[in-house]
């Protein structure tokens, strides 16, 4: 089986923690730091490198609402990053089906 040359995967998506953490976003509004770190079962160094590289891109907002107690950090995917989420799973099918 060839790849189709036309198939372009998103290599800022595609590293496995990434992938996990915008598969995970684009079924919630948005996300605590924590609950995302649990998801992924990594430190929180981890966490906070691959939440940076898709906040760099565009893909996903970080924010730090004030309040009362401890301040928490939440991620959130852009509409950029939804498309470009969206558009990396089609891509995957296209490769899975030999499209």
């Amino acid at each position: 089986m060839t790849v189709p040359a036309e198939v372009e995967l998103n290599e800022v998506i595609h590293a496995p923690n990434r992938l996990r953490i915008c598969a995970f976003l684009s079924t919630v509004d948005r996300a605590e730091f924590s609950v995302i770190r649990d998801m992924l079962e990594v430190a929180d160094s981890v966490t906070s490198k691959q939440l940076k590289v898709l906040e760099d891109a565009g893909y996903l907002t970080l924010t730090k609402p004030t309040g009362k107690g401890r301040i928490k950090t939440w991620a959130g995917l852009t509409a950029e990053g939804r498309r470009a989420y969206a558009a990396h799973v089609a891509a995957l099918k296209a490769l899975i089906a030999g499209e």
